[in-house]
């Protein structure tokens, strides 16, 4: 029978488990149901385009799939703000300067950032031809880019926002900002792609403007919300906007690229399973577009937690509670990991379900679509959680600070091992789309043994803070 002491103990320990628990998941759910109303936007995108049929559907698929191997790198350095934000505020909870500063610095990122992305962006129809894709298809998908590019820039500023708003641990705002933009987008795509209201029928390039707009609405609505409110109007982040700090603009550099190039090693095999499936064929790609859309909507919950324990890991780290980084690092791991479960036996027992509104089967080739967007939907099933654990992971790294080599590990999961193990099954097998997420699914596991292995090590690897002086 345990003494007092001993029972005082676990008393202690399991309500810090229980609090940890409970700040995890009041900060982490608000930041999920942000991605979800994120990917939600870029969801009605594809069911809409659906609508125009097959073609409109794959020639959309690859001018998104190539817009978004540029997002998610911007994504990726933009994501700096939350730890670097974090450990400061782990440091000094009462740090104002320093807070926007950073912010600053972010905002300035974005802006150098976003204008090869346009210069890039704006020859779409060539690269895709180049690639090797059909052509009428390259010239649908150009367009179509050529009005999605202009998101960036907005995107990119209320990204800093939502970081700022996620380290201070009130990342409600971020979440009513979207919300808001997800209904904006549905309407703007129904008005400008169908000619609703008076309007010209843009057909694609109607969604790209959509978006667009939905972004600058995002960021303003956003700044808006920060401007007036009292917690956060303290920081006057917009105040001497042109004042520069280049040694905190470097050390948003060094933390940034890794992120960013992190997520694209990952994002960008995922597009270009998209270019191989439209090397395949119309319908391969078209069906691969549904599958991998669906993913990645159960993808964001594992991807909001993940961020969560950034905030949480990165405040214990600046704190140099290392008691804290541990709680924070198991918590997320259940949670993440444990949803995915979930997920993976909803896509392997009820397909069909998740298929069925992307699609119009009165369409000529809808139902062939729909039959290899839900076997597709089956290796999804599959990675599901060594996709969780790995998302998870690298945002526990990264409240460490720690970003170069999980940068590295993701290079040699996705590019050095995935994306010729998908090459092999899908060109030199008869398993085709099959082989290309077969491919897939193995580099998203070798990733997240190396992530979650590295998180473990992290004490021998010298990751963790100084423990605190016991005289102090």
């Amino acid at each position: 029978m345990p003494s007092p002491a001993q029972s005082l103990s676990l008393t202690s320990s399991r309500s810090a488990w229980m609090a940890e628990a409970g700040a995890t998941l009041r900060l982490g759910w608000p930041l999920v149901l942000t991605n979800l109303a994120q990917t939600a936007m870029t969801a009605t995108d594809v069911m809409m385009m659906g609508q125009l049929g097959p073609d409109a559907l794959a020639a959309g698929a690859l001018g998104s799939n190539l817009y978004m191997a540029v997002l998610i790198f911007g994504i990726g350095v933009m994501a700096a703000v939350s730890p670097m934000l974090s450990i400061e505020l782990g440091r000094n909870r009462h740090a104002v300067r320093e807070i926007r500063r950073t912010v600053r610095q972010g905002f300035w990122a974005a802006a150098t950032l976003v204008g090869p992305m346009w210069l890039f962006l704006w020859q779409a129809e060539a690269v895709l031809a180049a690639m090797g894709q059909d052509r009428a298809l390259s010239a649908a998908a150009g367009s179509y880019v050529r009005a999605l590019q202009w998101s960036l820039l907005p995107f990119f500023f209320y990204l800093v926002l939502r970081g700022f708003v996620a380290a201070l641990q009130r990342p409600l705002a971020a979440m009513l900002v979207v919300l808001a933009a997800v209904l904006f987008n549905a309407f703007a795509n129904w008005v400008l792609m169908f000619g609703r209201l008076g309007l010209p029928a843009l057909g694609l390039p109607g969604s790209g403007l959509a978006t667009a707009l939905s972004s600058v609405l995002m960021f303003a609505g956003l700044a808006a919300l920060v401007l007036r409110n009292r917690q956060f109007r303290r920081f006057r982040l917009f105040g001497r906007f042109w004042v520069a700090d280049w040694p905190r603009y470097r050390a948003f550099w060094r933390l940034g690229l890794p992120i960013g190039a992190t997520l694209a090693f990952e994002v960008v095999i995922f597009n270009g399973a998209a270019f191989l499936m439209g090397l395949i064929g119309p319908t391969a790609l078209a069906a691969h577009a549904i599958a991998i859309q669906i993913a990645s909507l159960t993808f964001m919950v594992p991807m909001g937690i993940g961020q969560a324990a950034t905030v949480r890991v990165g405040r214990a780290f600046g704190a140099g509670d290392r008691d804290g980084i541990r709680r924070a690092g198991q918590v997320a791991i259940v949670l993440g990991v444990g949803f995915m479960a979930l997920t993976a036996l909803v896509m392997w027992l009820a397909p069909h379900w998740l298929v069925r509104p992307f699609l119009d089967v009165s369409r000529p080739g809808a139902i062939e679509v729909a039959a290899l967007a839900m076997h597709f939907l089956v290796f999804a099933a599959i990675f599901q959680i060594v996709d969780g654990a790995q998302v998870v992971g690298s945002c526990l790294l990264r409240g460490l600070g720690d970003t170069r080599i999980p940068m590295l590990y993701a290079g040699l999961g996705y590019w050095v091992i995935g994306l010729p193990l998908s090459v092999a099954l899908g060109f030199g097998t008869p398993l085709a789309g099959s082989g290309i997420w077969i491919g897939l699914a193995v580099a998203l596991a070798l990733v997240a043994a190396l992530m979650l292995g590295r998180w473990a090590a992290r004490e021998r690897l010298g990751l963790m803070p100084a423990a605190p002086d016991p005289g102090t």
